[in-house]
């Protein structure tokens, strides 16, 4: 043995033995105990019981591609349970996972043997193809949502910016709203609107940003949903409102809400309409929002079609300024709006769906709910990270962050049905617990302690969602996996979702009034 391996034996033998250390509140006696069963997300117990019980984490790791015949290669229930826990961790980076390898309980609560390395995790993914991933895990995403799809609902569909810093396939400098001129990739992203759930998302290069991108994943989307789980309205914003993604909708009788875009015809349009004297009076629920409606054609389509005018006057202090030319060169001129005039804010949306007029207002500004999950899967879970050279494995990672993600979107639903809880805050709630495992007679003991304020509200989520997982065993004890995955969104589904006022015929209205 040489001298330096010598050396760093003895600071290492010194460093097991106690120390005493001296702090601001007095003085402790510290030994190591690296042999000890213990983990800072001793909570994960119950989100798996909850995995184990619907079944989705086994149809995940059973349906995976995956397969290895050398004995020292990880086994697909290694690769893909680091996966899981680098993901529940909040990590953007295969780097993090070193941080998890010290945790000798979580690997036990999935099934696990030991949690691999960042490399041996990149070098697994790189295995499959673009082909395998996609007949793996874009099933498996639709599957987390597709069976609570029976109620009335609304697609949203959007595009998100992910920002690259390296020379990755696809990184190419396109539309960067936050970070101009930094190449970039492009997520397509298809929602359940309002639920924040992620039915498949579809990463392109940067420069295949424009809804003709999106168009196909949509159809896609649209293809492997049943007529009774078809959305009630596809919704997108001004890039989608265009002739070839408005009438490949029409041909499957899909109902769509898209704002249109400000050209020549659109403000021909507004001169005509803002003359009008029979402008809806805006309600207690329309922040000031009143509507007309009429047809248009524009020059690029085949045929008219109904669109919806809104306006709000603009109520604070305006000062407006162009720019004009004289003999000093180009200056700003400020003009300040007098009293006779009214300023107004606008949208004109196109349409072909039933609903009445007044209804369109709230419709489209609920549509803004998707940038919030944008920037949950963006910065709370891995969709700003998990980048390789390779987009194919860019597009792998970002389907799997989002089955995640749904995952857990149902998890919380099921413990806190009033209301839907954000990574930021749901994981430190329900995930992180410090736990020590405790091996005696062949049972395992998890003494868990929780390090939330908020212990008794804990204590309450977990019952809601054991409950929960109660039901489904009950009712399900004989069914297979997709039934009772199935049978575990009903029962969250009848939680949050309003029942309706019982009809009445027009007799009985009258006479209870």
């Amino acid at each position: 043995m040489g001298e330096a391996k010598r050396r760093q034996l003895a600071l290492q033998t010194q460093a097991l033995e106690a120390m005493v250390v001296d702090t601001p509140g007095g003085r402790i006696h510290v030994q190591w105990d690296l042999g000890a069963s213990a983990t800072p997300n001793a909570q994960l117990t119950f989100f798996a019981e909850f995995l184990a019980t619907t079944g989705v984490y086994g149809s995940w790791v059973d349906s995976c591609p995956l397969s290895y015949t050398s004995p020292n290669a990880p086994s697909k229930q290694d690769v893909l349970g680091t996966w899981l826990l680098a993901i529940l961790a909040g990590h953007n980076r295969y780097a993090h996972i070193t941080g998890l390898r010290g945790d000798a309980v979580s690997p036990q609560i999935l099934g696990m043997k030991k949690i691999i390395s960042e490399d041996a995790l990149r070098r697994s993914l790189s295995r499959m193809s673009a082909e395998q991933s996609q007949a793996w895990l874009a099933p498996q995403l639709m599957r987390s949502v597709q069976a609570a799809l029976n109620t009335p609902w609304i697609l949203d569909i959007d595009t998100t910016i992910k920002p690259l810093y390296g020379k990755q396939s696809g990184a190419e400098v396109s539309y960067n709203p936050q970070k101009p001129g930094r190449p970039s990739h492009a997520l397509h992203t298809y929602w359940v609107g309002n639920l924040r759930l992620v039915l498949d998302v579809v990463v392109s290069p940067g420069k295949e940003h424009s809804a003709a991108k999106a168009r196909p994943g949509l159809m896609g989307v649209l293809e492997k949903l049943t007529p009774e789980q078809r959305p009630a309205l596809v919704r997108g914003d001004c890039g989608f409102g265009n002739e070839p993604f408005i009438a490949e909708l029409e041909e499957r009788a899909q109902p769509y809400l898209f704002k249109l875009r400000q050209t020549v015809g659109v403000k021909k349009l507004l001169t005509r309409q803002f003359a009008r004297d029979d402008w809806s009076t805006p309600g207690p629920s329309e922040q000031g929002w009143s509507a007309v409606e009429d047809t248009l054609k524009l020059s690029g389509w085949d045929k008219s079609r109904r669109v919806v005018v809104l306006r709000r006057a603009v109520k604070t202090d305006l000062a407006l300024s162009r720019k004009a030319k004289n003999e000093a060169g180009e200056q700003i001129e400020l003009l300040m709006p007098d009293n006779d005039v009214q300023a107004w804010e606008y949208a004109v949306l196109v349409t072909n769906s039933a609903y009445a007029l007044d209804a369109f207002g709230q419709l489209y500004r609920d549509r803004a709910d998707c940038e919030n999950g944008f920037d949950e899967l963006k910065n709370q879970w891995g969709w700003g990270g998990f980048t390789t050279q390779d987009i194919e494995r860019c597009q792998t990672s970002a389907r799997a962050v989002a089955l995640v993600y749904n995952w857990w979107s149902w998890y919380c639903r099921a413990a806190k049905p009033g209301a839907r809880m954000e990574a930021i805050t749901s994981r430190a709630l329900l995930l992180a617990g410090v736990g020590r495992a405790v091996k005696h007679a062949g049972q395992t003991t998890l003494y868990l302690t929780p390090m939330h304020a908020a212990k008794d509200k804990l204590m309450e989520l977990i019952a809601n969602v054991r409950e929960a997982l109660s039901h489904v065993r009950a009712i399900a004890e004989q069914l297979p996996q997709s039934d009772r995955w199935k049978a575990f969104l009903d029962y969250v589904v009848a939680k949050i979702t309003r029942p309706l006022p019982p009809w009445l015929p027009p007799d009985r209205i009258m006479a209870a009034g």
